[in-house]
């Protein structure tokens, strides 16, 4: 039985809008964990934390990482203690970020779903939202694919959120 499914791709490219709908259409209570939540968990006093580029670009430092591989081990820990979750996520390491998250959640049930979008359209919600810094979402919507092993893909630049949840649930066991 699928206990954690990981959506992951580029900022603005529907990740969240798709966990909303996957809540509302799974026929079970599922928790839905982002990267967003986390960084906005994290003081700003954080040595070698998480630096956002006038220009898009995210770099992340060794003490970002140290409190991440804490929060993930703690969304594999809330997984095995029962619980449902949905993990709304960017790679920006690519594979190396996908290895992360499979180390953390060894021994349970995943669906790995890449959440495509292309990056002028991105870029247009990003504006839209007025949340982020301009260009991150032209900047993320391929890199976060690169080495990255799905077991299904949306594209949320021609589906709504809701016809992309829908598929994404009837792949769910």
């Amino acid at each position: 039985m699928t206990t954690v499914i990981v959506l992951n791709g580029g900022s603005s490219s529907g990740k969240s809008g798709i966990a909303r709908c996957l809540q509302a259409v799974l026929p079970d209570p599922w928790l839905t964990l982002g990267v967003d939540t986390l960084i906005d968990a994290m003081p700003s006093t954080v040595d070698d934390g998480i630096d956002f580029a006038a220009d898009g670009g995210v770099s992340v430092g060794s003490g970002f990482r140290r409190l991440e591989d804490a929060w993930m081990a703690g969304v594999a820990a809330m997984v095995r203690a029962g619980a449902r979750v949905i993990v709304d996520d960017a790679f920006l390491g690519g594979a190396a970020s996908q290895q992360r998250w499979r180390d953390a959640l060894a021994g349970l049930e995943v669906l790995w779903v890449g959440v495509r979008c292309d990056g002028a359209v991105a870029a247009g919600r990003e504006m839209a939202r007025g949340d982020r810094v301009t260009g991150m979402a032209e900047a993320q919507a391929e890199i976060v694919h690169r080495g990255v092993v799905y077991d299904f893909e949306v594209d949320t630049g021609v589906n709504e959120a809701l016809a992309c949840a829908r598929e994404i649930a009837a792949r769910v066991e």
